[in-house]
């Protein structure tokens, strides 16, 4: 495992499910099932009727490049190899995520373009989702 030097997240309450599944390798949000709305980023309440306890559904890991950016210069310890693309990703199930689109050129990224989630260990209790282009 490359050792990880950027921030690690803060895993409490409203958080650690989702992270925990992280760490197996799954992708989960959120789902109310009052007003059968989906949401991300994890919260206690639901976004859309604040119905509390949304339920947390695993996502189906795929969606496309919302839109993007390459950064090509950063002096932020941890974000200073570059070039590197930070997209909001939009998940089949409607909600977008910010990440970053890693396994491919980033000249290559588009908007629109099809990609699926990958996760990268930073600790032995913490995995980060990535996404990359869909196979």
């Amino acid at each position: 495992m490359p050792e990880w030097n950027k921030p690690l997240p803060t895993v409490v309450g409203e958080t650690r499910a989702y992270w925990d599944a992280c760490r197996r390798g799954q992708l989960l949000i959120q789902h109310c099932d009052k007003c059968d709305e989906y949401q991300f980023y994890p919260r206690g309440i639901c976004s859309h009727c604040w119905t509390e306890q949304p339920n947390w559904v695993q996502a189906s890991g795929k969606g496309t490049v919302w839109t993007y950016t390459v950064t090509y210069q950063n002096r932020t310890t941890g974000f200073d190899q570059g070039p590197y693309v930070l997209a909001l990703v939009e998940l089949e199930e409607g909600v977008r995520m910010f990440t970053n689109i890693v396994e491919c050129n980033p000249s290559d990224v588009t908007i629109g373009m099809p990609v699926e989630v990958t996760f990268e260990r930073a600790t032995d209790q913490i995995s980060v989702p990535y996404f990359r282009p869909a196979a």
